[in-house]
């Protein structure tokens, strides 16, 4: 890394120096292994964000079968994701405040991995739910921060990193959905092995974290140490105020939000509901699980383009319009030809699915400060996630009562057109501080 991007991620650090105070010393120097270390650790924690999900879905009707989970235990468990991603996402921005944003993902992390190990050793469906709501709390944690980590450390280089970042995650969502039934059986059968696995994978993206944590808390209490001494001691009062903006008077944090839970929406149906869409058509289940890891790589190359090509426009809404309409084209081709034209569907709904990427580039991109994009990323992703539990179970009852895939698919086209819209606006050239009347 360049002295420059050192100096930028220790600003919080730095103490200016006057007359009658000497300059920062070398322990307020960030360390030159701190970039690097930081890097591995942000794409060891986005590989884990998604997992825990993943792997649970390839082995859920053994897992259901071996808990004696009911139908309506079932279904809870598959809407505890976006349930735990909306309501621990809100705590973040106070943790953050309070420990840091590194401190916090080394938790969350930690949390991860002690969930892993242990709802596999589980012996009923509500320590198994326990067990997993822990796993998906510290990923709840880390959703929301690590854009924060990159614009706090990486501001020049907010859509490298996001794009790293965000292909990290797909290649894991990818690799867990892919291995875990293979890891399974390589391991002699049992779903309790092939679900423990992935603690590994978690346990070692707590390490690189450790040693960032302390190196970021270390800066924390130095810059909170000056700022005491420069200001003086009738300022004190006022430490540790909380001075972020008040997103919920942005325009633009509500549109991110909805366009948040919208695409979310979207890739929970696409990964529910896809290969029984292929299978209802005449396509083979082992045909249909193949069509859906296309969609689903699709993922992989296009969230490391995106976020680099979005960090270079000022108006990211033609890439919201874009990603819109690929999904337009792969539902109505689901509609009209689900089997004849099955893989071009699949690849065109892998790159609509990359909404993703896009947004979390929006996080960074459209608040201007620190204490801005932790808000603004807790509200976006909570809001989302709270948005888009109903999709797929509205779906499926539709599918049901309707007796077939035309009124659910018109439904996911339709929703299609607000996102693009959505898009629109959360692309526009604008921050939530300058909405709010905040100044630099």
């Amino acid at each position: 890394m360049s002295d420059e991007e050192l100096q930028t991620m220790n600003r919080a650090a730095v103490v200016r120096t006057t007359p009658d105070r000497q300059p920062p010393t070398p322990a307020h120097v960030a360390p030159t292994w701190l970039g690097p270390v930081l890097i591995v650790g942000i794409v060891l924690a986005a590989l884990n964000l998604r997992p825990a999900i993943t792997s649970l879905g390839a082995l859920f009707e053994e897992t259901r079968t071996g808990l004696g989970m009911s139908g309506t235990v079932a279904g809870l468990i598959t809407s505890v994701p976006a349930l735990c991603f909306a309501v621990f996402g809100v705590t973040a921005p106070r943790l953050s405040r309070r420990f840091g944003p590194a401190a916090v993902v080394c938790a969350g992390m930690a949390a991860v991995a002690t969930g892993l190990l242990i709802r596999p050793f589980a012996t009923g469906a509500a320590g198994f739910l326990a067990a997993s709501a822990l796993s998906l709390a510290g990923i709840a944690l880390t959703n929301v921060l690590l854009p924060v980590i990159v614009k706090r450390y990486f501001p020049d280089r907010v859509g490298t990193m996001t794009g790293l970042y965000s292909m990290s995650l797909a290649a894991g969502t990818s690799l867990a959905a892919a291995a875990t039934v293979p890891l399974t059986a390589a391991l002699g059968g049992s779903w309790r092995t092939g679900l423990l696995v992935w603690a590994v994978l978690a346990l070692v993206a707590v390490l690189p974290w450790l040693p960032v944590a302390r190196a970021s808390r270390r800066a924390d209490r130095a810059a909170t140490a000056a700022a005491a001494a420069a200001a003086g001691p009738g300022a004190r009062a006022g430490a540790g105020a909380d001075t972020g903006p008040r997103v919920v008077r942005s325009r633009t944090a509500w549109a991110l939000a909805c366009y948040f839970g919208l695409q979310a929406t979207g890739a929970y149906i696409t990964m529910g509901w896809l290969p029984q869409i292929f299978r209802d058509a005449g396509v083979s289940a082992s045909t249909a699980g193949v069509l859906l890891a296309v969609t689903m790589v699709m993922g992989v190359p296009l969230a490391f383009v995106i976020p680099g090509l979005a960090a270079r426009m000022k108006n990211q809404g033609a890439i919201a319009v874009t990603l819109g309409l690929f999904g337009l084209i792969g539902y109505l081709g689901l509609y009209f030809a689900p089997a004849a034209g099955a893989w071009a569907w699949a690849l065109l709904l892998g790159i609509s699915n990359c909404a993703f990427p896009l947004v979390i580039t929006l996080i960074g991109l459209r608040a201007k400060s620190p204490a801005g994009v932790v808000k603004l990323s807790a509200f976006a992703q909570s809001t989302g996630y709270l948005i888009s539990i109903p999709g797929p179970l509205v779906i499926g009852a539709l599918y049901q009562h309707s007796g077939g895939w035309d009124l659910p698919l018109a439904l996911m086209a339709a929703l299609l057109v607000p996102q693009i819209v959505l898009g629109v606006l959360a692309g526009r050239d604008r921050t939530i501080e300058d909405e709010c009347g905040m100044r630099d």
